[in-house]
């Protein structure tokens, strides 16, 4: 059985950039608005680089990139949150992924939080900043989790290929098959 066919290895160095960006694009990973506040108000982003990072201590960590507002907001702020979005929720990954004055107005945020915590997410982590790490054109900010909860039953927005989208459930596909075949024989 023959594997998938890959590319050879590019002899010149600047194609590895364009290609590397495909083959990550390959790498399926949720969807979080990452979220802070500042003097002038809440601030935020979208970020798929979010990873747990440690059980003892609990820490995840967050790549930013460095020249982003937000990543100055997060370190001076000492806090932040990772709100991890849902299935249908790609209307707040582009808004908090494009560049507008105020990104948070008609988002509802949990009142039980200083940092800006989306009422809508299936997760959030509330982070103090626990460290900086430079990371190329991005900043590595580890989050020591100070608090954390999901909603139960819930389905995350991923993102594969540069493109939303949403995780598969076999069983279910197949029990809707069955339940559309079934109706379309009586």
């Amino acid at each position: 059985m023959d594997g998938p066919k890959l590319l050879p290895v590019p002899a010149d160095p600047a194609d590895v950039g364009p290609r590397f960006r495909q083959a990550i694009s390959r790498f399926t990973t949720g969807v979080a608005v990452i979220t802070t506040r500042t003097a002038d108000g809440p601030a935020g982003m979208t970020a798929s680089a979010v990873a747990s990072l440690s059980m003892d201590p609990l820490q995840l960590l967050v790549c930013i990139g460095s020249t982003l507002p937000t990543c100055q907001a997060i370190i001076e702020s000492g806090h932040f949150a990772v709100n991890v979005l849902g299935e249908g929720q790609q209307h707040l990954a582009t808004r908090f992924a494009t560049r507008r004055r105020d990104k948070f107005a008609g988002v509802t945020l949990r009142a039980d939080s200083d940092t800006p915590v989306l009422v809508d997410a299936i997760a959030h982590f509330v982070c103090a900043v626990g460290g900086t790490l430079p990371g190329g054109d991005h900043t590595i900010v580890v989050g020591s989790v100070l608090t954390c909860d999901h909603v139960p039953g819930t389905n995350p927005l991923v993102y594969f290929a540069s493109s939303f989208g949403s995780l598969c459930d076999p069983a279910a596909h197949a029990r809707d098959a069955f339940d559309w075949q079934f109706a379309s024989a009586m």
